[in-house]
This record gives structure tokens, C-alpha cells and sequence, in this order.
């Protein structure tokens, strides 16, 4: 897979993960242990994404 798919599909991720958070934090709050394991998910997604792009200038 090249890296600008790779970009591609991790961003797509974390869009949708991001949607699924603010739909849940939204319906059930944002305390709600749902909203928090959605939100560490994300936390780990964008993790990646910068770890890509720091591999990706040098």
C-alpha cells in the first residue's frame, strides 16, 4: 500500500471515529464509558496518523 492511500484510509478512520464519538457523547453524554472508549480509539488513530507523518518527512 502506498503512503498517500495509507493517509487516505487513516484519515477516513478517524473521521468516522469521530463521528461515531460526537454521536454518542451527544445521545448518551460525555462521561459515558462508551463516548470515553470511542475518544481513546481516536486518541490512538491520530497517534498513528502523526507517527506516520513524522516517519514520512524524514
Amino acid at each position: 500500500m502506498e503512503k498517500q492511500e495509507m493517509f487516505n484510509d487513516l484519515t477516513a478512520e478517524i473521521n468516522s471515529k469521530r463521528k461515531m464519538m460526537i454521536k454518542v457523547g451527544m445521545s448518551k453524554g460525555l462521561h459515558h464509558f462508551e463516548t470515553i472508549q470511542y475518544s481513546e480509539e481516536l486518541d490512538k488513530l491520530i497517534y498513528k496518523y502523526q507517527s506516520l507523518v513524522k516517519v514520512a518527512s524524514n
